[in-house]
């Protein structure tokens, strides 16, 4: 099956394209769900509107610069500085949208006197959930797809060098991922989670651990020194997850009720 036009409609003389249609459903799904979460923390929904008016363009600054900086297509970037800009044509990364929305959180919640923690579990579930459904944004444009393979749910593409050839639709096992991350999570947080800023830890472990290996499928992963960065630092933030949770269970006491102010 080729992918449908990545073109959803125009509008005034624009094209708008499925790309950035699914990546603003995402989130505006992601600030719904946690707008209905706040209050359960103690946590004011308005100032989860303003959260996500200072996160939103900073995610997708973050993600575009990670994009670009370990893209083995930077000396082009650098020569054309224009396509930098040009997210429409494919090349966010989630892990620099990931770095730069902790960013924003930490510094609002250190000028607010805000639970950072509370905060994160409040935003976290529906990261997953916005997650796979901007994956299907890769799936319009042709891109984030594995290598060849038979397998029957293999998906066709147009390879610039080998024509129409099939391979493993990469977006769509992280999609699926995603969304049982997106279920887990309020299993967790039901019967599991015993403080704040568990579901964040937890949200990066499990996702970096699927991450890991969907990479490995993968065709256009970023590289650094030969290896690919998403796999390295998915390796990392399985850490972080796995030491994130027995910290903050460690020091239970003095985290718990939403107590930490940064």
């Amino acid at each position: 099956m080729i992918a449908p036009n990545p073109i959803a409609f125009t509008a005034f003389g624009f094209e708008i394209r499925w790309y950035g249609v699914l990546i603003a459903s995402a989130l505006v799904i992601g600030l719904l769900i946690a707008i209905r979460r706040a209050p359960k923390y103690g946590l004011d929904p308005d100032f989860i509107l303003d959260f996500f008016l200072y996160m939103t363009p900073a995610v997708i600054i973050g993600a575009r610069l990670y994009y670009v900086l370990f893209s083995s297509d930077l000396d082009d970037y650098l020569a054309h500085p224009a396509e930098i800009l040009a997210t429409w044509h494919g090349g966010l990364a989630i892990h620099g949208g990931i770095i730069a929305g902790v960013t924003v959180a930490l510094i609002l919640c250190k000028v607010k006197k805000i639970s950072f923690f509370a905060l994160a579990d409040v935003i976290i579930p529906g990261l997953p959930l916005g997650q796979a459904i901007g994956r299907w944004g890769n799936f319009f444009n042709q891109e984030a797809h594995g290598v060849q393979t038979d397998l029957p749910w293999a998906i066709t593409v147009n390879d610039a060098t080998l024509g129409l050839i099939k391979v493993h639709p990469t977006f769509l096992y992280e999609s699926i991922w995603d969304f049982l991350i997106f279920g887990f999570l309020f299993f967790y947080e039901d019967k599991i989670k015993k403080v704040d800023g568990e579901l964040l830890f937890v949200y990066l472990g499990l996702y970096s651990i699927g991450r890991f290996f969907i990479e490995g499928l993968r065709t256009d992963s970023l590289m650094f020194m030969g290896l690919r960065v998403a796999q390295l630092l998915s390796l990392a933030l399985v850490a972080v997850g796995v030491g994130g949770v027995w910290y903050l269970r460690k020091n239970s006491v003095r985290f718990n009720n939403s107590l930490i102010k940064n």
